[in-house]
């Protein structure tokens, strides 16, 4: 055996010391050395970015899960359903929320229908009747409203839309409503082209009317009711379900409920328990049905014979000059512009941009071209799935996948491997109207973006309104906080790079489960809260109050094709 001097075995002492300094010292400095060139380099940036746009508060953070669309499912009874409404947002923005969307009432509750706002007895004036109008000047309109007897209105709440129209030019232009809260409204309209340009407005609602729809909103989420089916052990059980705990859903509490919570947004559905079957045993989802709770005074109030009724006093018709006018420069479309009123016009069915300079896409290959390399993901009802049927229509190239999913709720993928474009629509997770789905299909939009790097390759597009018409606000408020964390964490781990557009509500809902107010409140509340981040959210509203295609949730394909116009110049404005 080898042995070692004095020397050898001091030199070997000083070589182990050396060694380790190195394994302690040396060594980590230099890990910590790389990651702080590799991964604090962005950190800058990503300041810049949080600056900027900042987070909405400390509880935003979001939780973490393995499997964000893994729900879990406990069984409660009614003393468990405190906080499951909780909004996720701070008082303030609560209370600014509130303000925003705040509609004055009638002075009393309406007893009989004859005190409620009548169109045949409205009139309207112009306040300068003698002025030359020319294109580029604005018009004022003045609405005096009266009830079914003639007795002037002496407080607001009624709800107009108005619009100025040509039908030969197949042109028109969304008019802006100012309620004064004491019987009188004005209206400012643009004008915009030269010819005729003829006044039309809307009574969509009266006061009394929207009255009853806030209060049926608010008091009774249940009117829509949907369906869960449990199956297993060879037994099926069909229940009620939704999104709050109301009585009508868990009747007298006792073995009241199955409350699946999702891990990620803390998002809940409700079901009453089956009798044999365990919670864990929810595999389906359906609609059920409509179980609006109304009098008749309130039938009568939003009755078709009152609802979205034309104003016969106020069909005036301007004659509107040709001015030169200075071209003003629109910039180029990008996220974080505002919505003007009006936002553009049709002409010759065109929707003209009044936000940015928009494109127009007449051939296939421009679309391809548009979207090459992409992959844009959109989320939302039915008015989304629009879109994608609309692009799948027009895009020979790109070709649907077909996964046996339902066809109301998806979820879709359409493919072009020459452009190399992959486009996804799905359903925006529960509540959702539409036939038996299941419901592992069903994925809220916060999960879907949580799952998604981001990045300049990938456009985000979705829209979230339809579907809560019958909810509480504060069901509504509570996911798009989720949603407003989820992009936030988007565009922070992409710096910036990733395209979000929100689409917003559309006009077509006329009674109590859908009304444009009603559509128009949640609206408000979606544009407010994403308004200061670096999105897109693409005005939809005024193209549909002020096209002439008949009135209808799903709109015209006119229209339709303007809206994917817009998207696409905000999709590729450099092209």
């Amino acid at each position: 055996m080898l042995g070692c001097s004095g020397r050898n075995r001091q030199d070997m002492l000083t070589i182990l010391k050396m060694g380790k300094k190195f394994f302690v010292v040396i060594l980590p400095l230099s890990i910590i050395c790389f990651l702080i060139h590799f991964l604090v380099k962005p950190i800058p940036q990503m300041f810049n970015f949080l600056e900027k746009y900042p987070p909405f508060g400390a509880s935003e953070d979001f939780p973490y899960s393995k499997n964000v669309y893994l729900w879990t499912s406990t069984t409660s009874n009614l003393s468990s359903a405190n906080g499951i409404n909780d909004t996720f947002i701070d008082p303030d923005e609560w209370l600014a929320l509130m303000t925003e969307i705040k509609w004055p009432h009638p002075a009393q509750i309406p007893t009989t229908a004859d005190v409620a706002t009548d169109p045949a007895q409205c009139s309207c004036t112009v306040t300068n009747p003698d002025a030359t109008h020319r294109v580029g000047d604005y018009v004022t309109v003045e609405v005096f409203t009266r009830d079914a007897k003639g007795r002037p209105k002496t407080y607001g709440g009624d709800f107009f839309q108005a619009k100025l129209y040509n039908t030969e030019l197949k042109a028109s232009t969304f008019g802006q409503v100012t309620d004064h809260r004491n019987g009188t409204y004005t209206i400012q309209l643009a004008l915009l082209w030269p010819g005729t340009a003829t006044v039309s407005v809307r009574l969509i609602h009266s006061s009394e009317a929207v009255h009853v729809l806030a209060r049926q909103r608010d008091q009774d989420p249940d009117k829509v009711y949907f369906l869960g089916y449990f199956r297993g052990k060879g037994l099926q059980e069909t229940v009620h379900c939704n999104a709050q705990k109301s009585a009508r859903l868990i009747g007298d509490g006792n073995n009241c409920c199955c409350i699946f919570s999702d891990p990620l947004t803390e998002e809940t559905w409700i079901c009453r328990k089956p009798t044999k079957l365990p919670c864990s045993a929810w595999i389906e989802h359906s609609f059920g049905g409509y179980q609006a709770r109304l009098s008749g005074l309130e039938s009568s109030l939003l009755s078709r014979t009152s609802t979205d009724i034309t104003l016969p006093g106020c069909n005036i018709v301007l004659n509107v000059q040709q001015q030169t006018l200075k071209t003003s420069h629109k910039g180029k479309c990008s996220p974080g512009l505002d919505t003007p009123v009006p936002a553009g016009f049709f002409l010759q069915d065109k929707w003209m941009s009044l936000v940015c300079e928009t494109r127009s896409f007449p051939s296939a290959e421009q679309v391809s071209a548009c979207m090459k390399d992409k992959h844009v993901l959109m989320m939302g009802d039915s008015t989304l799935r629009q879109w994608f049927e609309y692009l799948l229509q027009i895009v020979p190239t790109l070709k649907k996948l077909n996964f046996f999913t339902s066809q109301k709720s998806g979820p879709f993928e359409a493919v072009d491997v020459t452009s190399n474009i992959l486009l996804e629509w799905r359903a925006h997770g529960l509540p959702l109207r539409t036939d038996k789905t299941p419901r592992a299909d069903l994925h809220y939009i916060a999960s879907e973006l949580e799952r998604l790097p981001g990045g300049e390759h990938t456009v985000v597009v979705f829209t979230i309104w339809a579907h809560f018409t019958t909810h509480p606000l504060s069901t509504y408020i509570r996911r798009l906080s989720s949603i407003r964390r989820a992009v936030v964490s988007l565009l922070q781990r992409s710096l910036g790079r990733t395209l979000v557009v929100i689409k917003s509500a559309n006009t077509g809902y006329k009674d109590v489960y859908g009304s444009d107010w009603l559509s128009w409140q949640l609206d408000c509340v979606l544009r407010a809260m994403f308004r200061n981040l670096p999105v897109v959210i693409l005005d939809v509203w005024q193209m549909t109050s002020c096209h002439y295609a008949p009135d209808n949730i799903h709109p015209s394909s006119v229209v339709v094709r303007n809206e994917v116009e817009l998207f696409l110049s905000f999709v590729c404005p450099n092209h």
